[in-house]
């Protein structure tokens, strides 16, 4: 408000300096000049003390100035995926060992913007007293040992390793030093990640971050991206009915309804870009096509499910984090190195500050 106020005081005195002057260049008399420059100037000083006593007037600002916050804090939630990466051997003699890093793009909007990769301690405070979910499938798995790795020291990491990749089950850790509850939930297919939605507001206990996906497994087995469509429409309906601060969803995006309990932070975690070539089974290779990959970004889009088509989820784009990192970056065509995890757990993390307006 003291900015605004400053800028406010700068024009009106830019306003009462170069008007007059500009009128004297039209050849007004002296006297002539002097008495404008007075009337306008007793004119801004009266307009300026009265403007509180008129609402509409006292609104209309206020809103102009929230527009300008939302309309930056939406742009860089839009620039967060901007990452560039130095993907290149170790050595010159081994060709096949990658050293892979990666920063934020130079540019002019996203240097704006401040994002930064968290120290364990700002993102141990970040997530201090928190419930965070992880519910789909093994790259839902891969951010949640991101997100461990980064807050745990290494030696209590192995135990956790071993725990958290045992195959097709649940997993829950407490971080007792910031407590921090994390939750890994297998939920393969949309429709278990539908239910487990149901749960939360049956037992009315929502998770403070909840981070989804799904579709790997659907492509592989179902091979229907019009189901998985159907499926993606029948959770957004089950997420918007969890939302305590936005009951309601119209076509064009957030309807504002009663306020009852702090809203969850929510993600959508995007399908990777897969290499047919390197997928390790004749099965994979066979079914899960770039065509149907297309299709099942189609499916996604026309659900509304995401933020970008009026939806409540912000993408989570593991696809294009994947794509730039590129071939050195995966084994078997899927699953790619802990470095393009690492990536989508910092813009998880600087979207979580951009959201509830903190800076470090």
């Amino acid at each position: 408000m003291m900015f605004g106020a400053i800028q406010l005081g700068l024009m009106a005195a830019c306003v009462v300096l170069f008007v007059p002057m500009g009128m004297a260049g039209w050849h007004l008399s002296r006297n002539k000049m002097l008495f404008f420059s007075g009337a306008l100037f007793i004119t801004l000083a009266v307009g300026v003390h009265l403007t509180p006593y008129f609402p509409s007037i006292s609104d209309f600002a206020s809103t102009v100035s929230s527009i300008v916050v939302f309309d930056n804090r939406d742009s860089c939630v839009s620039l967060l995926h901007e990452v560039v990466w130095d993907v290149k051997p170790h050595s010159a003699n081994n060709s096949l060992d990658y050293g892979k890093s990666w920063r934020w793009s130079g540019s002019r909007p996203v240097v704006a913007c401040g994002f930064q990769k968290l120290a364990p301690s700002d993102a141990s405070d970040l997530l201090n007293g928190s419930w965070v979910v992880l519910a789909g499938d093994s790259q839902a798995r891969l951010i949640a040992l991101a997100l461990l790795d980064l807050v745990l020291d290494p030696e209590r990491m192995e135990s956790v390793k071993v725990d958290l990749f045992k195959r097709h089950s649940n997993y829950h850790i407490a971080v007792d030093e910031i407590g921090m509850k994390l939750d890994f939930i297998w939920a393969p297919y949309v429709t278990n990640i539908t239910d487990l939605v149901i749960s939360f507001k049956r037992n009315r206990n929502y998770p403070d971050v909840l981070m989804m996906g799904s579709g790997l497994w659907h492509m592989l087995h179902f091979t229907n991206a019009s189901d998985y469509g159907a499926g993606l429409r029948l959770l957004r309906s089950s997420v918007v009915s969890l939302l305590p601060i936005s009951p309601e969803l119209g076509e064009e995006g957030p309807v504002t309804g009663s306020v009852s309990v702090r809203s969850p932070h929510l993600f959508w975690m995007g399908i990777p870009t897969l290499i047919n070539s390197m997928l390790n089974t004749e099965e994979k290779r066979e079914k899960m096509t770039d065509t149907l990959r297309v299709a099942y970004d189609t499916a996604l889009r026309r659900s509304k499910l995401l933020r970008q088509s009026g939806g409540p989820l912000l993408l989570l784009d593991i696809q294009s984090l994947s794509w730039n990192c590129g071939v050195r970056c995966t084994e078997d065509g899927m699953h790619y190195d802990g470095a393009v995890y690492e990536v989508a757990l910092h813009i998880i993390l600087n979207a979580l500050l951009i959201e509830s307006h903190q800076k470090l």
